[in-house]
């Protein structure tokens, strides 16, 4: 059975996805839960809290749902993918007052799913430390600015197929690494 907490989070994002963030009311949430105010205040301080706790257990579960990776570009398309499933939503929250909070989250995920992905690939525990941080900023940073982009213009492409294309283009970089040092 769903917790009341569950429900409030998910009741959050189905509303999202249907108008903007600042038109979101606690009485918008509790008339579809069909909860009252105070079971909604009993598991949040207000909607910006609501809003930080969706954020972060929706990454957790983008995390854990993809945390076997076979490539950058697996990392890449299943954020992809996580993110057109809330294109709308995510467009709301982009448009929003809690835009540096959203994309924050963003950032942070995007970070931990690439470091996920080196740390349990054997070729990359022949790079330096340093290296592999490197590898897997410039990864995020072509999630987050790539994410940016896609929001600012509307979601209007496909953002998967854009990535797979990208990866292309850079396929190899993490290879030339690995090479140089076995040639060392």
């Amino acid at each position: 059975m769903i917790q009341t907490k569950e429900i409030i989070k998910e009741t959050f994002w189905e509303l999202l996805e249907e108008k903007p963030y600042n038109k979101i009311t606690v009485q918008d949430i509790v008339n579809r839960c069909r909860v009252n105010r105070n079971t909604f205040y009993y598991h949040f301080q207000d909607i910006p809290t609501l809003m930080i706790d969706s954020i972060e257990d929706w990454m957790e579960e983008v995390i854990q749902k993809y945390g076997t990776f076979t490539s950058p570009v697996d990392c890449l398309t299943y954020m992809s993918d996580e993110c057109m499933k809330r294109k709308k939503a995510f467009l709301h929250l982009f448009r929003s007052v809690q835009k540096d909070t959203f994309l924050s989250g963003l950032n942070k995920m995007g970070y931990d799913i690439i470091q996920i992905y080196v740390n349990k690939i054997g070729e990359y525990k022949q790079i330096s430390k340093e290296e592999k941080e490197i590898f897997i900023r410039c990864y995020k940073w072509v999630f987050i600015g790539s994410l940016l982009d896609w929001l600012e213009e509307g979601a209007s492409y496909d953002l998967r197929e854009f990535y797979k294309e990208l990866c292309k283009i850079f396929a190899g970089s993490g290879e030339r690494i690995i090479s140089e040092h076995e040639s060392k």
